[in-house]
């Protein structure tokens, strides 16, 4: 599945204050590495957001918000997909991006 251009291109301007960034593309999305660490992406027209094991059923109850599916119906805990209605303005945008980037913070750079 290819990934929205303009949502990436949103995300990359949320992240613009970020030293540590690296983009990287796989499986038909495109992937945002903070710290070497994947924090958030576009697949589809959605974001995806790392938010871990413990913030994942707390994201899942929010509105607009499902659980991240792999190829073979895998469900990797720890991130969730926000579709467009979640993300229209920049704050929601901003809001779910910060949440990725706090739990990255969390873990070891790579």
């Amino acid at each position: 599945m290819a990934y929205d251009e303009a949502l990436a291109s949103r995300v990359r301007s949320a992240l613009s204050d970020v030293g540590d960034l690296r983009e990287q593309k796989m499986m038909g999305a495109i992937c945002f590495m903070v710290g070497g660490n994947m924090c958030c992406g576009a697949t589809g027209d959605a974001l995806m957001v790392r938010v871990g094991r413990d913030g994942y059923e707390a994201a899942l109850g929010q509105d607009h918000v499902r659980p991240m599916k792999m190829s073979g119906g895998r469900r990797p805990r720890g991130f969730v997909l926000v579709d467009p209605p979640g993300i229209e303005t920049e704050d929601e945008l901003k809001r779910w991006i910060t949440r990725g980037r706090k739990f990255v913070a969390t873990l070891p750079a790579k």
